[in-house]
């Protein structure tokens, strides 16, 4: 099991900080660079204190989105990168840079998609009175949150609960679910589906800790 991945953050930072703290350095898996879209991202500085490597790529100190995308993927190619990891980055990656690195973005996002895609997915899910919202890890495309779903965990929801009860939970959840996934992907255990490339498969006898689903 080993894998070469990069974070990018645009804020604080705690799903990196999850990652640093529960599979970086562990079983061959690397935290190789962190890239922040904001050089004031607090994230950057959880990265610093790890001994990772960083990077800031502002969308304003390059010509267009495309050229500071290229930028970006240079810069991960040149560390080796095998997995881009997207924790709290806020900024719309180009379809150039969705297809060079296809297959190999992971993101985690705060419902169960495809319910509640795209910005205020709590909000959303509250203001809709739904019963159960979770949190997706999955794969990114070129779509909105619409990639091949990886991991899923479910949160069930009160009728009057408050916006900050449920992000608290729902972080928590992240915090848990976005690390899994990374271990998985490096013992090899997540691979697409031949038949349906919009879905991918959990092979539960590659899981280092045995867990139960079968394929997903």
């Amino acid at each position: 099991m080993a894998l070469r991945l990069a974070v990018l953050v645009s804020g604080e930072g705690t799903n990196l900080q999850a990652i640093l703290d529960s599979v970086h350095g562990r079983e061959g898996i690397e935290v190789v660079g962190t890239a922040g879209s904001r050089a004031e991202a607090p994230g950057l500085e959880r990265a610093r204190q790890a001994g990772v490597e960083t990077a800031v790529f502002a969308a304003a100190d390059h010509a267009d989105r495309a050229a500071r995308d290229r930028a970006l993927g240079d810069w991960l190619e040149e560390r080796g990168t095998e997995l881009v990891v997207l924790a709290g980055w806020m900024e719309i990656l180009s379809p150039d840079f969705i297809r060079r690195f296809t297959g190999r973005v992971l993101n985690v996002h705060p419902s169960l998609l495809p319910s509640f895609p795209g910005i205020g997915a709590i909000e959303q899910a509250i203001e809709h009175g739904v019963r159960v919202t979770g949190v997706t890890v999955h794969f990114v495309d070129e779509g909105v949150d619409s990639g091949p779903i990886v991991l899923q965990e479910a949160l069930e929801l009160a009728y009057d609960r408050e916006v900050d009860e449920v992000e608290r939970e729902v972080h928590a959840i992240e915090h848990r679910l976005l690390p899994r996934a990374i271990q998985l992907i490096a013992a090899g255990a997540v691979s697409f589906d031949p038949e349906n490339l919009r879905r991918v498969r959990v092979d539960p006898s590659l899981d280092p800790e045995g867990a139960r689903g079968g394929d997903r």
